[in-house]
This record gives C-alpha cells, sequence and structure tokens, in this order.
C-alpha cells in the first residue's frame, strides 16, 4: 500500500521507552511541536498508570493551548446509500440484501436541512455511498450541496458542508471546490493491506490505493482541508495509528500541509454485516482513551473528530483529551431527520450509534464541563484554509480568533433555539470569556452581539 511501510511499523511496535524518554517527548509536546513516528510508538508503548496520567495531562493542556474550550458541532446528512461496493462491515454494502435503499431526491435533501436548521445546526457532513457511475456520483453531489446552501429558516443558512464521498478525479474534485465544500474527507478504513483486500471483496473500493490516491487528487484540484482516518477494529489500532501518521508524513512533505482533520470511529455493529458484530481487533475504552491523546499529542494543530458511534459519557471525557470536533444527534440514514420517518428504518443504517441526545443536551453538557459549543465556519469563508490554518493553528493563535466567532455563533444558538436552562449557562459561559477578552477583542464581541440583539445574524471575524 502507497505511503505505508510495514515493515518500519512493526519495527517501530516492539520499541520500550523508559519513563525519562516519555517525559521527555511529553516535555517537547508541550512547546507544540509535532512528535516523530518512533516517538509516537514510544507513547503508544506506556502501560504505566502514572505516565497513562502524564499523557492524559499533557493531551489536554496541548488541546487547550491551540483550540482553547472550543468544541466545533456538526451534524451528519446521509444523502444516498446506493454503494457499488461490497465491504463486509458496512450496512451499505452492495451485496447486504437487507438494506433498504434509499437516494434523496433534491426536494428531501432541502427538507432534511430545514429539520436541521430549525434545530440550531449550521455545519453538516453530507455523506453518500459510491453509486456504480463516476458521472452520476459527482452531478448528485454538487446538485445536493447547492439545495443545502439554499435552505433559508428565519434567517438561518447552514455555513459550511463538508462532504464525505468516493474518490475522485481531479477534474471532479475542481467541480467539487467550486461547488463550495469546506473539507474533504475520505476514511482509509484499514492501512494493512492483507486486511484491506480480506474486508473490501468487490467494487472499485478493493484497491486500496484508490483512495489514498483520493486525497492527493483532492489537493492538486486546490481542496487544501482534508480529513482522513481509520476504521478502528479492523486491524490493531496501534498499527493504524503509526500508519496513519506515517501518511500524514507523505502529505506534509508532498503538499507542505497534513490533514485539517482526523477521525477516529471505531467499528459498530451494522445490519447485515456479521463481521460488524464481531471484529476482530476490538479495542477497549481505555486504549481508545489513550490513542486519543496519543494522537493529539503527536500532531497537535489538527483537529480530532469523534461520532455518535461513542457512548455520551465517554465522548464527555474525550473533550478533555483532544477532541476538538464532534456530531451531534446523528441519523446515518437518508432521511433520517424527518419525524415518523419510513426511511428511519433500521435496515438502512450504515452502522449503530450510542450517543442519542439531542443538540441541545449536547449543548448543556459541553457547558457544564467549561466548553465553549461552536459552530463557527469563519475560517472556511475567510480562506483560512490549508497552510494559512496551519500557520496560525500550529504557534496557537488559532484560538484567538475562534473564540470571538465561537462566542458569537453560541449567542446565535442560545437566542434562537436554546431550552431555558441552556441559555442560563451558555450566558454564564459567556461572561466569562468576556473578562478574559482585551479591549478591542470585547468591542468587537460587544458589536456582534448587539447585532444579534437587533436581528442580524451570521457576522464574524
Amino acid at each position: 500500500m502507497k505511503h505505508v511501510d510495514e515493515v518500519k511499523i512493526n519495527s517501530l511496535l516492539k520499541i520500550e521507552a523508559t519513563k525519562e524518554e516519555i517525559c521527555s517527548i511529553l516535555k517537547k509536546t508541550k512547546q507544540l511541536k509535532r512528535l516523530s513516528l518512533e516517538e509516537s510508538a514510544k507513547l503508544l508503548s506506556v502501560t504505566d498508570s502514572t505516565l497513562l496520567e502524564k499523557i492524559y495531562e499533557t493531551a489536554f493542556y496541548i488541546k487547550n493551548a491551540i483550540y482553547g474550550k472550543r468544541v466545533v458541532i456538526f451534524v451528519p446528512l446521509y444523502i444516498s446509500n446506493f454503494c457499488a461496493n461490497s465491504c463486509l462491515y458496512c450496512g451499505f454494502a452492495a451485496n447486504n440484501k437487507l438494506s433498504v435503499r434509499k437516494k434523496l431526491t433534491i426536494a428531501e435533501i432541502k427538507k432534511q436541512t430545514e429539520i436541521l436548521l430549525k434545530r440550531g445546526h449550521k455545519r453538516i457532513l453530507m455523506v453518500a455511498g459510491e453509486m456504480a457511475s463516476s458521472k452520476e456520483n459527482i452531478d448528485y453531489y454538487i446538485d445536493a450541496i447547492k439545495a443545502i446552501y439554499s435552505v433559508d429558516y428565519k434567517g438561518n443558512k447552514i455555513k459550511r458542508v463538508n462532504a464525505n464521498v468516493a474518490p475522485m478525479s481531479v477534474g471532479d474534485f475542481k467541480r467539487l471546490k467550486e461547488a463550495g465544500i469546506g473539507t474533504y474527507q475520505i476514511f482509509q478504513e484499514t492501512y494493512h493491506e492483507e486486511t484491506y483486500r480480506k474486508l473490501h471483496i468487490a467494487g472499485r473500493k478493493i484497491d486500496p490505493n484508490n483512495r489514498l490516491d483520493a486525497i492527493d487528487n483532492a489537493f492538486k484540484a486546490g481542496i487544501d482541508d482534508v480529513g482522513i482516518g481509520p476504521l478502528l477494529g479492523l486491524y490493531d489500532h496501534r498499527f493504524e495509528v503509526l500508519a496513519m501518521l506515517m501518511h500524514i508524513e507523505y502529505l506534509e512533505k508532498t503538499y507542505g500541509i497534513g490533514p485539517h482533520t482526523i477521525s477516529v470511529p471505531r467499528i459498530e455493529p451494522a445490519p447485515g454485516s456479521a463481521y460488524a458484530s464481531n471484529p476482530e481487533y476490538l479495542i477497549t475504552d481505555e486504549e481508545f482513551k489513550k490513542l486519543v491523546a496519543i494522537l493529539r499529542l503527536s500532531v497537535p494543530y489538527t483537529g480530532i473528530i469523534m461520532s455518535t458511534r461513542e457512548t455520551s459519557r465517554l465522548r464527555d471525557i474525550l473533550v478533555n483529551l483532544g477532541v476538538s470536533q464532534i456530531s451531534a444527534e446523528s441519523k446515518v440514514t437518508p432521511g433520517g431527520y424527518e419525524e415518523n420517518s419510513v426511511h428511519n428504518n433500521k435496515l438502512e443504517r450504515q452502522f449503530s450509534i450510542n450517543d442519542q441526545r439531542s443538540l441541545d443536551e449536547i449543548a448543556y453538557s459541553l457547558l457544564s464541563q467549561g466548553f465553549l459549543p461552536s459552530f463557527c465556519a469563519a475560517c472556511y469563508r475567510k480562506k483560512r484554509t490549508g497552510q494559512h490554518f496551519m500557520d496560525l493553528a500550529k504557534p496557537g493563535e488559532i484560538k484567538n480568533m475562534c473564540d470571538i466567532n465561537a462566542l458569537v455563533t453560541l449567542k446565535e444558538y442560545l437566542e434562537d433555539f436554546a431550552k431555558p436552562e441552556v441559555k442560563k449557562l451558555g450566558y454564564k459561559l459567556i461572561e466569562e470569556y468576556k473578562i478574559r477578552l482585551d479591549g478591542s477583542s470585547l468591542n468587537i464581541l460587544e458589536k456582534f452581539f448587539k447585532n444579534i440583539d437587533n436581528g442580524i445574524r451570521d457576522e464574524y471575524i
């Protein structure tokens, strides 16, 4: 498999580090410096509970140093579960005869978007299976993106559409960029070639390099915000971490920047998949916590995404260990946000979800822990993407700008959508932030807040 040296990774996994070496690595990370593969491997070797606590404490420090207490919230919008690929772990697999197929019409996509806007969502991750025709894929994606952006609910509109869709040519990626996507996201699933070929048995997805090439094609097309990740549980999670970091090193060397985000989904049961209900490489909650913390230390300036596959309890813990983006009230079926929808059948789901909380409940939980829920997409719309974003993120400067934008989006949410108990916590947090802002920043914030009170929405710096 391209960009992955399995011999080197397996050698690194045999490394054992001393306490002194671990403490030295943690000291380096506090300077917001990127770790080498060997240093990440040494952290993965840690089993001592005292050293693990030091890793967790350092991950918390790094996350706050770069991103502050902000946690970005988004919602997935599944537009189609038709798929030409057969993957043994996925409910959308072409050979899954149990799955009920649905491809949303443009009118249905607009309706789903309106429902999400009414709940307070502003950021969407558009998800679709891979259809047989490349032209059918790209034309449908573009029409869907335009439809999502076109919906207006009382002055509220979707600010950013990210896309988790099939690999495509450079030319088609250019069309996707022109349609206005934010981040292009694609998961390698597993970086272990033998396992990859065993689990992907039909369709274009049988070639692991096709998915790796998708990231290169996106960069070549000018999409400089990309998201990657493995599906944890398909192979040894330690191998997957180092292989993904090796992939990131390749991207940094080739394009000057790595991914904007990395995701860490764990395999969950899926309708029609015996494999998903009994994966070969289960990862425990404690191993998962350690993995997330080490990723935060290894690539400190890269966003880490946590989905609703995880329980509410664990997600509340992991935002303290490096997670910077979370999904909310996800439905993983096309048309799933319609009340009592016939398209919310369990046989249409790609996988099972565990965090069933509403957006308001998640916002309340974050605020209770002192986190700042953010619906901001200012960097994307101000062209602070790719290298520009990383130039601000690596030294920890991005949070100064993003805190103001996050506070503005929080006040909009509190005014337009939040329940009284969420409003109370939200305004308490806002007052705490205002005390910490310098005079110039406070003046900007107060101006935006006054405009919100007067009915103006969607201002940012």
